[in-house]
């Protein structure tokens, strides 16, 4: 059978994005069909223009389809990545997440596989609390989370979350180890997912 993995995330200024590039890039090699797809903005254009580097990333990823239900029943496993919001998941995937109400009502979600990524400005901001409550939406789902864990050693030199990779972005872009966590996440993803799938699961 096709595995798919779908991996859907909100990034403000790219840092998300490139996780989520390698999120993807991780899946593809554990063999599963990956589907990258961002939310929709909520902010409006006069607190995206006050960042260049905000509307920087807008205008560079627009070429990035939407994210709708339907990626969500096509997925076997989803990866959702969320900058940190005060310790929290971003409103704009927030509200993704929010119309998901007739998929879960009909049981369309329960047995999927997930995992979470996140970017905060700083190691201490809110990165293992934005993980943990994503995942409580998947908890309601009746998904089957999929964290790295320390089951590999990349983990560790990317700042040994294990939650979910993890970004501190005041040093800057992703590192290559961050990035290098992030494939294992979404191999591991697409690994567990194949597990489950062939077992007659998502």
């Amino acid at each position: 059978m096709s595995l798919n993995v779908a991996v859907i995330y909100y990034s403000a200024t790219g840092n998300v994005h490139r996780i989520a590039q390698a999120i993807a890039e991780g899946a593809g090699k554990g063999g599963a069909e990956v589907r990258l797809r961002r939310v929709a903005e909520l902010a409006p254009d006069s607190a995206i223009d006050a960042n260049p580097a905000w509307r920087a990333h807008i205008d560079a990823t627009t070429d990035v389809e939407l994210a709708t239900l339907d990626d969500l029943t096509w997925a076997h496993g989803v990866a959702f990545g969320t900058p940190t919001r005060f310790g929290n998941v971003s409103a704009q995937l927030k509200q993704f997440l929010d119309t998901t109400g007739g998929l879960w009502a009909s049981g369309e979600l329960a047995d999927k596989t997930a995992t979470g990524f996140t970017s905060a400005a700083n190691a201490h901001g809110g990165n293992e609390s934005t993980l943990l409550a994503l995942y409580n939406t998947m908890h309601h789902w009746g998904a089957i989370t999929v964290p790295p864990g320390y089951t590999d050693a990349s983990v560790y030199p990317a700042g040994g979350n294990p939650y979910g990779t993890s970004h501190a972005s005041q040093g800057g872009g992703p590192s290559p180890e961050v990035l290098a966590a992030a494939r294992f996440q979404g191999l591991r993803l697409a690994r567990i997912t194949a597990r489950i799938a062939g077992d007659g699961g998502a």
